[in-house]
């Protein structure tokens, strides 16, 4: 996908020792935006791989479709 810049560049995760300040190495003090960016990255990896199995196995992705679809017309409000 033509959007999906992150894979060209190498990975920008923080390195245990490799940093601006050799006292945050341990991770316990990583910002919020830090950990935001390896949640998105994360997400984006597992949407990313679903679509993969989807495509791969396309007889598991359709019952899983209708199950779904089941479960959404039997669920009570």
């Amino acid at each position: 996908m033509p959007d999906r810049d992150f894979r060209n560049d190498p990975s920008p995760r923080i390195r245990p020792g490799v940093g601006p300040e050799p006292d945050q190495t341990d991770g316990t003090d990583e910002s919020d935006a830090e950990r935001r960016r390896r949640r998105a990255r994360f997400l984006r990896d597992l949407a990313e791989a679903r679509e993969l199995r989807d495509r791969v196995q396309p007889r598991r992705a359709k019952t899983a479709r209708l199950r779904h679809a089941m479960r959404m017309r039997t669920f009570r409000w």
